[in-house]
């Protein structure tokens, strides 16, 4: 990979400094790069990896105008998606090396930025327990994902959440509050994806306290893109916080699992990130 993506970058006369890091090396390595770009002394800093990965460098960038390449290395990689920054490597590099750049929002919780959504409720869980049985038995992320499921479908968590919002606020049980960085499309071919990523605002969905069995069709819909109304409860907003009985809540940011203080502090950061990435189609 690493012939590859110097070769990519070379033929575009571009000059390169290409470091491989593990996750616990990461944040780090992406601050130096940071003070770097501050410094004058380079002109981008690109990660490749997945959407977890794109996150943590983005912490590192927000709000200094430091020009952000990505290359999709991942599994899903929405966040490159949304952006329309192509999956193969050699077109993403051809993207970086075109010098174009979006400012896009990001959004935040108790400090902690997230560039596509976070999530309370069963989501964590799922999480946590998909990991735990990758490490113990050695199976792969999807397998393990449909094991976890099953597990909290039975062992439904249920939160009593105070919702707040400025002067308006509403009290909830749900198995899931999901907080999107923008508007996502919950319905059709365009399913989980999102038209702009600089409205200036936060998506908020909770699903409805239902039964197991309900919540299981509910897992369904969400795969094949056939959600409506009346599944969830949506709402745009620049920013809220939730609030629990309990003093500390799991929290899932872009897939990454934080155990977090309540009140859940979120907000928008607007055009707090800047980008290498195609402009849209309407500019």
């Amino acid at each position: 990979m690493r012939d590859e993506l110097e070769a990519g970058f070379r033929k575009r006369n571009i000059s390169t400094t290409i470091e491989f890091v593990s996750g616990r090396e990461l944040q780090d390595a992406a601050q130096r790069a940071a003070k770097r770009a501050k410094a004058g002394e380079i002109d981008a800093i690109v990660a490749g990896g997945g959407d977890g990965t794109i996150r943590t460098v983005a912490g590192a960038l927000i709000g200094l105008h430091i020009c952000l390449g990505i290359i999709p290395l991942g599994t899903l990689n929405h966040f490159a998606k949304d952006l329309d920054i192509p999956l193969s490597r050699d077109e993403a590099i051809a993207t970086i090396s075109a010098g174009v750049y979006r400012d896009v929002d990001v959004g935040e919780v108790n400090g902690e930025i997230f560039i596509n959504n976070s999530s309370i409720g069963i989501y964590p869980y799922l999480v946590l327990d998909r990991d735990r049985r990758r490490a113990r038995q050695g199976i792969s992320k999807w397998p393990a994902m449909f094991l976890a499921g099953l597990r909290a479908i039975r062992n439904l968590p249920l939160r009593r959440l105070r919702i707040r919002s400025g002067k308006w606020q509403d009290d909830v049980r749900s198995p899931c509050v999901f907080i999107g960085n923008n508007r996502y499309d919950l319905n059709g071919p365009s399913f989980s994806s999102r038209e702009r990523l600089d409205g200036g605002e936060l998506c908020i969905c909770v699903a409805k306290e239902q039964s197991r069995l309900r919540l299981l069709w509910l897992g369904v819909k969400c795969a094949t893109g056939v959600l409506n109304q009346r599944d969830l409860r949506i709402l745009t907003l620049a920013g809220l916080e939730v609030g629990s009985r309990r003093k500390r809540l799991l929290v899932a940011c872009d897939g990454e699992i934080q155990v977090m203080r309540t009140p859940l502090k979120y907000r928008t950061r607007p055009r707090a990130l800047r980008v290498l990435a195609p402009l849209p189609t309407d500019q």
